[in-house]
């Protein structure tokens, strides 16, 4: 239990409904819309809409979704993979007559055809009851109205301003004056509030044909990308079957690939075969083995984690037992490994994750992302839709499964969870942060399961990853433990950022209650009614 005179924050309790987003606009217009009679759903793809706007660097209509859904909070886990596609023109060879052998984060070529909208609207239709007239409601005055910059989110817009300041339409709609919006500063977006109409109007309609997909393939293809109107109009994200696996009484959901879902699984069935709970949480035995059990994982990302639909991605074997005591005896206690390659795909950190639950239990694990701060910081002109560049995660290598292909999702990093024991989901979570996810998703699990953490008290705990070979910690990891991973061989630094963000909401049933934690590392908030 912490200290009351700390700054940490409490957990938030409740008895009917619960919202735990990065941004207090956002957990508002969720209750508003649980209070009004909206589901799990109705409420999380509202705030997700809302930010869209208020969060802009972070998420976007030009982006894609991810959820997993436990209806009346049964362990029977419903999930959507709403990612986009590649135009049906990238061919790898066209790229390599080109010259071009990596996808540059700035260019059209990075933009994939956004799953957002289609995602919202199909499972708003699913799962809720509510229009998405109503739905994207609160968004459409704040985009319209405008809304303040709040602490988080002015500072991650002054590190972006330099990338927008190299697009006419985003230094336009984005900038004032070339620079970031201040912090408490009032901020609207017209153009993008004229496409939520539009959306809420015509539903998937309204933003993959008209003129709304008109402008951003009009401006797409002014910048050498290869969409056209037929990209837009197919585009459709699909019910997939989770993935999951044990931990201690629990079973741990994820979105199975395209996702990096299997690498968090991974990581936690390594994890799973030692003591952790007898070691310091911020000690160095368990920061070196969690260190050495996500370089082993990440090798395995680099080399497995595709489209499904267009390669074989050896799941089951990944997720074995026989699998993680193969990577686990290939961990010295003591040592560092040093013939380790280390990940080779893109790093980024900018989406939001948010969860629901409502007074049915029905649960919502719901992130959504446009991957780099601004995605490619590009802006269709008349639309206002800043388009994500997903595209970076495809490599330009025909032998390799994560090769850029027609109409192909690239590996994504962006992964909701869902925890639930016997019959009945206990936890919806997730953890923002690019690479940082599958860490975050091992890391928060094992403060709240193995250390009897409150949500607010794991997700308060200092954080650690591995960047490329070297052992980034954030500030809060003591002094000695830093100093005792760089005698066992590890390459230390302090972040200069810190790890990602998320949130949670843990089920009571015996007490019918709801228990909710969120990110000190955003401005978010987690209430309930």
């Amino acid at each position: 239990m912490r200290h009351f005179y700390s700054p940490p924050r409490s957990v938030a309790y409740a008895e009917n409904g619960m919202a735990a987003t990065s941004h207090p606009h956002a957990t508002l217009a969720a209750l508003d819309c649980l209070r009004a009679g909206g589901t799990a759903m109705d409420a999380a793809v509202t705030a997700a809409a809302v930010l869209a706007v208020v969060e802009p660097m972070s998420t976007g209509i030009g982006g894609d979704v991810f959820c997993l859904y436990a209806p009346k909070g049964s362990a029977d886990i419903i999930a959507y993979n709403g990612s986009g596609r590649a135009p049906a023109a990238a061919e790898a060879a066209w790229f390599l007559e080109q010259g071009i052998t990596a996808i540059d984060a700035n260019t059209a070529h990075a933009v994939t055809v956004p799953g957002t909208i289609e995602a919202w609207c199909r499972l708003a239709a699913d799962h809720g009851v509510k229009g998405m007239d109503e739905i994207l409601a609160p968004a459409i005055a704040y985009a319209e109205n405008g809304y303040t910059v709040h602490p988080v989110v002015g500072e991650m817009w002054r590190e972006c301003a330099a990338r927008l300041r190299g697009d006419d339409n985003a230094r336009a709609i984005l900038l004032v004056d070339g620079e970031a919006p201040a912090e408490g500063a009032t901020h609207r977006q017209p153009l993008l509030a004229k496409t939520l109409k539009e959306v809420a109007a015509k539903g998937p309609a309204g933003f993959y044909e008209g003129w709304v997909a008109e402008d951003m393939v009009s401006y797409l293809s002014g910048l050498g990308g290869l969409h056209t109107l037929d990209d837009f109009a197919g585009a459709a994200g699909e019910y997939v079957t989770p993935i999951a696996t044990d931990y201690g009484d629990y079973r741990v959901h994820e979105c199975p690939p395209n996702g990096q879902g299997v690498i968090a699984l991974l990581m936690m069935n390594i994890l799973n075969g030692y003591d952790i709970a007898s070691m310091d949480p911020l000690g160095a035995e368990r920061l070196h083995l969690t260190l050495e059990t996500g370089r082993l994982a990440f090798r395995d990302r680099a080399a497995y984690v595709a489209d499904p639909a267009m390669a074989e991605v050896p799941v089951e074997t990944l997720l074995s037992e026989a699998y993680a005591a193969e990577q686990r005896a290939q961990i010295d206690p003591a040592r560092a490994m040093t013939d380790v390659p280390p990940p080779s795909l893109p790093k980024h950190k900018d989406t939001v994750y948010l969860t629901v639950v409502d007074k049915d239990r029905n649960a919502a694990s719901f992130i959504n992302s446009i991957y780099a701060g601004f995605g490619s910081a590009r802006v269709s002109p008349k639309s206002g839709v800043c388009l994500q560049n997903r595209g970076c995660g495809f490599v330009i290598d025909p032998g390799h499964p994560n090769c850029i292909a027609p109409g192909k999702r690239p590996m994504h990093t962006i992964i909701p969870a869902m925890l639930t024991r016997a019959e009945r989901a206990v936890m919806p979570f997730g953890v923002m942060g690019g690479d940082y996810q599958p860490w975050g998703h091992t890391h928060f699990l094992q403060n709240v399961l193995t250390y009897g953490m409150d949500l607010q008290e794991a997700f308060d705990l200092p954080r650690f990853m591995v960047n490329g070979d070297v052992a980034l910690l954030e500030a809060g990891v003591p002094g000695p433990t830093a100093r005792a991973l760089a005698g066992m061989g590890h390459a230390v630094a302090i972040a200069g950022d810190e790890h990602g963000g998320g949130q949670a909401i843990w089920i009571d049933w015996e007490r019918g209650t709801l228990a909710g934690g969120t990110e000190p590392r955003k401005d978010g908030i987690a209430m309930g009614y």
